[in-house]
């Protein structure tokens, strides 16, 4: 780990006005960003450390929706009784991450912030790495890419997001609330995070220095039928080879609306609108849950040792719909 200045912030705007600063980084839990500075990935001059700033509650909002925190440790959201009532879909994922000593210190602005990664990113062996030092290439294209990704992938990156809770998220139509120098932005999910073209060094929108103050969920819908699935080597502590956040509202046994998000696929969180219509106006079974299975999977584009993703993926939808519907 390289030398860096340290600073601890105790409000957002002495936080936001330190992070001006070329090369700064915001730590909070840490669990990320310390293994890559531990490695020698990530190389920050500044550390502003967030862990005391007034982020860390989970507000029940008068339209029925919720508002977390940024420093809300994933622990502590997954458990909470608002969460775990409106929006089972979001505990789940948070339990399926990491390990519980981990979900102990993550919090949920650095959970959203995880570096979009594989193994050629974290080995600095391997020089050729667009993500780590752009222009060098991408090992992984040629190399072994068995968890890489088959949707959104370019010539410079072909990484998976890691982060189980972002695909859920991304399923109940967040909003991430940002501030920065230039004032405060409410940013929708699906516009937070950004696939590699030719800068994978970039993984979201935000501006420099912007500090993740907030999510905000609106009233769900989908707080009766909804299932995180997430299938990977190992039972425990492993990032997803596929995962799926289902969530369906049903009226008179149909589907009148639909969210199906893949996870451990692509560049961020994938979200397939034409499954989802495959569902609407039909009922939870046969040739309904088949044809959204497949609309899933158009346009995947696998690599050398990364095709059974595809199949995975459509049976692990097909699943992920058929508990969504069990679910009350």
């Amino acid at each position: 780990m390289r030398e860096f200045a340290y600073q601890r912030a105790e409000q957002v705007e002495e936080a936001i006005a330190a992070a001006n600063a070329p090369q700064t980084k915001y730590l909070a839990g840490g669990t990320n960003l310390l293994d890559l500075m531990k490695g020698d990935v990530e190389r920050p001059a500044r550390i502003i450390d967030i862990n005391r700033l007034p982020l860390a509650e989970i507000l029940e909002l008068p339209n029925g929706g919720v508002r977390i925190g940024a420093m809300v440790r994933n622990s502590d959201a997954a458990n909470h009784r608002y969460i775990r009532q409106h929006y089972p879909l979001l505990s789940q994922a948070l339990l399926a991450g990491a390990s519980a000593q981990l979900r102990n210190m993550a919090s949920v602005g650095g959970n959203l912030l995880q570096r979009t990664r594989c193994y050629y990113f974290y080995d600095t062996a391997f020089a050729s790495c667009n993500k780590r030092d752009p222009g060098t290439g991408c090992a992984a294209r040629n190399g072994f890419n068995r968890i890489h990704a088959v949707f959104g992938a370019s010539e410079h990156c072909v990484a998976t997001h890691p982060s189980d809770m972002a695909v859920a998220l991304t399923a109940l139509d967040a909003i991430v609330e940002v501030r920065g120098s230039n004032g405060t932005r409410r940013i929708p999910i699906g516009a937070f995070y950004r696939l590699p073209e030719n800068i994978p060094e970039i993984d979201t929108t935000l501006a420099p220095g912007e500090l993740i103050i907030a999510v905000e969920l609106p009233p769900s819908r989908f707080s009766s039928h909804s299932h995180y699935l997430k299938v990977r080597d190992r039972s425990s502590y492993a990032f997803a080879l596929v995962s799926v956040a289902a969530a369906i509202h049903q009226q008179s046994g149909k589907v009148v609306d639909a969210r199906i998000v893949l996870g451990g696929v692509a560049h961020k969180p994938w979200r397939v609108k034409n499954a989802e219509r495959q569902l609407v106006g039909g009922r939870l079974e046969g040739d309904t849950l088949e044809a959204a299975a497949r609309a899933s999977v158009e346009g995947a584009q696998p690599l050398q040792h990364n095709a059974f993703k595809i199949d995975l993926a459509r049976r692990a939808v097909i699943q992920a719909l058929q508990a969504a519907g069990a679910s009350s």
